[in-house]
């Protein structure tokens, strides 16, 4: 039996409200997976515009909240 079969069979005789939540989780689990590289992207994204961002045009900004 493979891993799929092995959750599945712990999930099955769940109630469903319980199923859900473990499904809840799996989704979370492939989400933060799928969006790994993000950080990757954000940091060289940082690195190439520091020349950009980092003027005193833009003085404003640097208090502004993150997103």
């Amino acid at each position: 039996m493979n891993t799929a079969e092995k959750i599945y069979a712990a999930v099955k005789p769940l109630p469903d409200a319980v199923a859900r939540e473990v499904l809840d989780f799996v989704e979370f689990v492939k989400t933060r997976r799928d969006h790994a590289g993000d950080d990757n992207l954000i940091a060289a994204q940082t690195i190439s515009m520091a020349g950009v961002w980092d003027n005193p045009d833009d003085e404003v900004w640097n208090d502004a909240a993150p997103r």
